[in-house]
């Protein structure tokens, strides 16, 4: 018996159940309109590979809301999900394929520094919920912070002044300053044995 047909039907299942997730307690911050609008300007100026200039970015931004020092530098491929929920210091670099995921506010400090395809997540959901119900916090980085390609920073955390957070790092703690952080080191698991080719 294959695993899906020994799955209980809906009617006695006890476990979660994603068909009964309701977005609720999410203040999206704006009208659908405003953002439809977003994605579309999203698409085109932020997640294309066009190198559309920084500058023009940090334009769009400020129109949609977002709080935007001097000096950012962004690459292509960028997503962000609400730029009104977001704010960026002095002197920011968001690296080639970040995500940005702000159903929650989101604040880079001065001198913030995201390398390519860094993570940042201000939305979860409860593990303990049936429902999937939500749990987003506010995420922080602090300033001269340096977050490494492939890193993951999860919800309600707070990055402290002058870190680096290693690549591929997961982050789901807060961060005292000056700290260098890294999960995930590789380690031999066991040998390699070639046959016979």
């Amino acid at each position: 018996m294959s695993r899906l047909e020994s799955t209980p039907p809906p009617d006695s299942y006890s476990g979660v159940r994603n068909d009964l997730f309701v977005p609720t307690g999410l203040d999206r911050g704006r009208s659908k309109s405003v953002e439809v609008l977003w994605y579309l300007v999203k698409l085109v100026f932020f997640m294309s590979g066009w190198p559309w200039p920084s500058r023009l970015r940090r334009a769009l931004l400020i129109m949609f809301g977002a709080k935007v020092g001097k000096g950012l530098l962004t690459r292509p491929r960028l997503c962000i999900h609400f730029p009104w929920k977001l704010e960026i210091g002095d002197n920011c670099w968001i690296g080639e394929g970040c995500q940005i995921l702000n159903l929650e506010p989101v604040v880079f400090e001065d001198n913030v520094a995201l390398a390519h395809e860094v993570y940042v997540a201000a939305a979860s959901h409860d593990i303990r919920s049936k429902t999937l119900a939500y749990a987003n916090k506010p995420v922080r980085i602090k300033r001269g912070t340096w977050v490494a390609t492939r890193a993951f920073i999860g919800p309600g955390v707070v990055i402290g002044e002058n870190c680096v957070v290693g690549a591929c790092a997961i982050v789901l703690k807060s961060v005292p300053d000056n700290s260098i952080v890294g999960s995930n080191l590789a380690q031999v698991i066991g040998e390699r044995v070639l046959t016979n080719p």
